[in-house]
């Protein structure tokens, strides 16, 4: 492709940048616009894969058709099929009319399929029949459909890996990387880094009507070691920060240091890993972890359990040693009749009703203090002159417990 024309492209759609990665994903683009041909864009979180699928429809026959975008994390698996294939009225619940889907509206014009590696495997054999045929069945429906879409595919996980673990089917990988497009990652670009910087913090001058944001030659130098995690994404969020943040227009590395993460080897997102770095994309290996966590948990639970229990016999240890140290009534000292001033408590009604069948001085009997009671009964006799009535509730009885223990005593003479 001639340099005026690449540069055109770049003007039409705003992009910025001269490195030669970049510039090859738009030639291919360019050169493959004008077929029907699969393409696959491959790349990073961030590095801007959205605008190829773009220069491809616009650049094609389909230019005048429609185009969608569509987000395949986004939509919820049980809802992802009537989407995009469209559904009957009444093949579910909420389904009150017939609709076409994505395929059916975009009939003759594009589909852009982001993040198509998040696709349940159920639409992924759905969509390969598309791909292969330009059929397709509604949801609910019987009927087949014929549509004519082109379709532009877009990833950020490494596909081979996904198709290791089951995730994502092959012959669907490879009908749809018919023209393979890779994305440079932002840290790639070298120069590129300066020139996104310069557009964005001139583009917030504008929008803000504010003194635009320059770099020092020691946080350019700053910028470029950075690896850039976040691709273009983050460039431009750290430029929009430091142009409302930063008191002073002039950018040095002291500046740029408080916006910039200080983490400067991370260089990949954790949707993307290395061949045999671990990873948790595997859904077994997610249980695994829950597992093991579990597990450590109720062996964490069954120490504390075990520790709680040795100190509960610890304590019913202690209390029966304390009983077996208190001398029991039978082994007590006779006590003198001056025991008899405790003061009398006034039984309640409850006592009053259980003292007409229960006697609850036997169990004193069987103690050993019939003595006792009886100096007691003889005292508060004659501290009351006799009287019954008084001498009962001196004492706290009733005065038919009273008849009862005088006539036991041989006292009711």
């Amino acid at each position: 492709m001639k340099s005026s024309e690449l540069q055109s492209i770049k003007q039409r759609y705003s992009i910025v940048g001269n490195c030669e990665a970049l510039n090859h994903a738009l030639d291919v683009a360019l050169q493959v616009a004008p077929t029907d041909l699969s393409v696959l864009i491959v790349g990073e979180s961030g590095v801007g894969k959205e605008i190829i699928p773009r220069v491809i429809h616009e650049s094609s026959p389909r230019r005048r058709e429609k185009y969608f975008a569509i987000n395949c994390g986004s939509i919820p698996e049980g809802t992802i099929d009537s989407e995009l294939f469209g559904h009957i009225k009444g093949s579910f619940t909420g389904a009150i009319n017939d609709s076409p889907g994505y395929f059916g509206v975009a009939n003759k014009g594009t589909l852009f399929l982001d993040e198509v590696g998040e696709l349940p495997l159920a639409t992924q054999a759905r969509l390969l029949r598309v791909l292969e045929t330009g059929e397709y069945i509604p949801v609910g429906g019987t009927e087949i459909r014929k549509t004519d879409v082109r379709i532009v595919a877009a990833t950020n996980v490494n596909i081979q890996q996904a198709i290791n673990e089951g995730r994502f089917r092959e012959d669907l990988y490879y009908r749809l990387n018919s023209i393979p497009i890779q994305m440079p990652p932002l840290r790639e670009r070298g120069e590129d880094i300066i020139l996104l910087f310069r557009l964005f913090a001139m583009q917030m001058a504008e929008k803000y009507r504010m003194d635009k944001v320059v770099l020092t030659e020691e946080a350019k130098h700053m910028l470029l070691r950075y690896k850039w995690p976040g691709n273009v994404r983050q460039l431009k969020n750290i430029t929009e920060q430091i142009s409302i943040l930063s008191t002073e227009r002039q950018i040095t590395p002291e500046i740029l240091a408080r916006f910039i993460p200080q983490d400067q080897e991370t260089t990949q997102l954790a949707t993307l890993h290395k061949e045999g770095d671990h990873t948790f994309e595997n859904e077994r290996e997610i249980l695994y972890k829950i597992l093991f966590e579990l597990r450590s948990n109720v062996n964490d639970m069954r120490r504390e359990m075990s520790t709680l229990k040795k100190q509960i016999e610890d304590v019913q240890g202690s209390k029966a040693a304390i009983q077996t140290t208190i001398p029991t009534v039978s082994a007590m000292p006779t006590m003198p009749a001056v025991t008899a001033n405790i003061p009398a408590v006034a039984p309640s009604l409850e006592d009053a009703v259980a003292e007409e069948y229960i006697d609850p001085t036997p169990e004193l009997e069987n103690l050993n203090v019939n003595d006792w009671s009886r100096q007691a009964l003889e005292k508060a006799l004659q501290r009351n002159g006799g009287n019954r009535k008084k001498a009962a509730k001196e004492l706290g009885i009733s005065d038919r417990t009273l008849y009862r223990r005088l006539k036991q005593y041989g006292l009711d003479k």
